[in-house]
């Protein structure tokens, strides 16, 4: 470690003290806000550069200001897979979007990170993507700090904002039509079920201690239509988790494993049109397959996906458009946002 590196930060009382003027002055120096002679400013610059001072500690300025000019955006996923999530790249253009020239700025907050405490996080607003209620403390800090919430797509948070998807009604729309084109045998690959994240069949159980509101929503809108369908939970929204949940239905004899498959996220559907082709099983001839988000999917498929196209961008303008009006001290307005089912190559009526 360099001497520099290892060495205390320099203060701004040791820069007033350098430069012979009070700690009011040099502060004054530095926030502009003032009248201060020019030969005052030009000895307290170069006592900073002395001491190689770059200014004001931001945090302890923002605790001084009541503000920090940050808005969070807190996601279950860790920080890698927020990123690798198409779905999360457009809501964070729509935030992005609509926060537009108003100086602020974005922390993502990974919830699946150890050691993140919501409660003390530099924000002025804090926008939840999809999380779950093990953050219920966290969220009553926020709130006991006067942080407004946002929520999308998340179980009823008091005194939070709801940016809603009609994820059930959405869901129920595609199972008609696979129901409409025959299918009765039909089985579902969720999204996460728990914090755990753990996989395997969806019970009567685990439905019922489940926070996951998009999750249950759309397994709710299948099951709808598909009353008996079972279901099996993936650990996360990729295509690899995709395959790996595919595999267990798939590997069977043709008349016992489904004739479709319904999938909570489009990257899912993905990974089932994969396990699909290793196994020699071609679709939509022997298997349908519904996703659910409306990604962009160039290179991972020859398909083109039967899916629920959701509005992402629309979702993260609608928070971002709350965020602001809740630090402007008024109401963010509750939203409920509509998917459209888009017909692809991945859906036929079953063999035979």
């Amino acid at each position: 470690m360099s001497e520099r590196a290892s060495a205390p930060r320099p203060t701004l009382a040791a820069v007033a003290g350098r430069a012979g003027v009070s700690v009011s002055t040099a502060s004054l120096v530095f926030s502009g806000r003032g009248p201060v002679a020019d030969a005052t400013r030009d000895r307290v610059l170069a006592a900073a550069a002395e001491l190689d001072y770059a200014g004001p500690d931001p945090t302890a300025r923002s605790l001084r200001r009541g503000s920090t000019g940050v808005i969070g955006v807190v996601t279950e996923d860790s920080l890698a897979d927020t990123f690798r999530d198409p779905m999360n790249l457009a809501l964070l253009d729509g935030i992005g979007e609509e926060l537009g020239d108003e100086r602020l700025g974005l922390l993502v907050i990974p919830r699946a990170s150890d050691g993140i405490d919501l409660a003390a996080a530099p924000v002025d607003a804090a926008i939840l993507l999809g999380c779950s209620t093990d953050i219920a403390p966290s969220v009553a800090a926020l709130r006991r700090r006067r942080v407004p919430v946002i929520a999308i797509e998340a179980v009823p948070i008091e005194d939070a904002v709801a940016v809603d998807l009609d994820n059930r009604e959405a869901t129920r729309r595609g199972a008609e039509l696979l129901h409409g084109l025959g299918h009765r045998r039909v089985a579902i690959i969720t999204l996460p079920m728990d914090a755990a994240r753990s996989r395997g069949e969806v019970t009567a159980e685990r439905i019922a201690e489940s926070a996951a509101s998009t999750t249950l929503q759309r397994l709710a809108g299948a099951r709808d239509v598909f009353p008996d369908a079972p279901a099996h939970s993936a650990g996360g929204s990729t295509i690899d988790e995709g395959a790996r949940a595919a595999h267990g239905l798939l590997d069977a004899p043709a008349g016992d494993r489904p004739t479709a498959i319904i999938a909570q996220s489009d990257l899912l559907a993905v990974g089932v049109l994969r396990e699909a082709e290793r196994l020699g099983i071609v679709v939509p001839r022997d298997l349908s397959v519904l996703g659910f988000d409306g990604v962009r999917l160039e290179g991972a498929t020859s398909h083109v996906l039967t899916t629920l196209v959701q509005p992402a961008v629309e979702k993260g303008r609608a928070a971002a458009a709350a965020a602001l009006a809740e630090l402007a001290g008024r109401r963010g307005r509750p939203v409920l946002l509509h998917c459209e089912l888009r017909t692809g190559t991945t859906t036929a009526p079953p063999a035979g």
